[in-house]
């Protein structure tokens, strides 16, 4: 059984910066898509930023480009989210995400709230 746990959320002033990760454990396929979701009060899940492996191929929402970077490690099972030039409106739980096998495993989310 796969497990994700995510780390690193918390409060930030706008323009800071913030790291996520999640700690992956259990079978993880050589063939899978992790990735970043956020979820703001009342709004919708959303993909922040994805990557796949074994390409590496990123891709990230318009509203993060050139702010946030994902990255991975495949021989720890880590997947780390830098997000630089925090707004307000990043304020969301983050929800670490593998796809593989046909199924969507979800860690239990980290809160990261940008305020002044």
């Amino acid at each position: 059984q796969v497990q994700l746990v995510e780390s690193g959320g918390g409060l930030v002033q706008p323009g800071g910066s913030l790291r996520l990760s999640c700690a992956a454990s259990g079978s993880i396929f050589s063939r899978n898509i992790m990735g970043w979701y956020r979820q703001a009060p009342g709004k919708q899940r959303e993909v922040v930023a994805d990557i796949t492996s074994p390409s590496g191929h990123t891709n990230y929402v318009e509203s993060v480009k050139g702010r946030f970077t994902i990255s991975r490690d495949n021989a720890k099972n880590t997947l780390t989210l830098q997000m630089n030039s925090l707004k307000p409106e990043d304020t969301a739980v983050y929800y670490c995400n593998l796809y593989q096998g046909g199924r969507d495993i979800w860690g239990q989310g980290t809160q990261v709230t940008v305020s002044s």
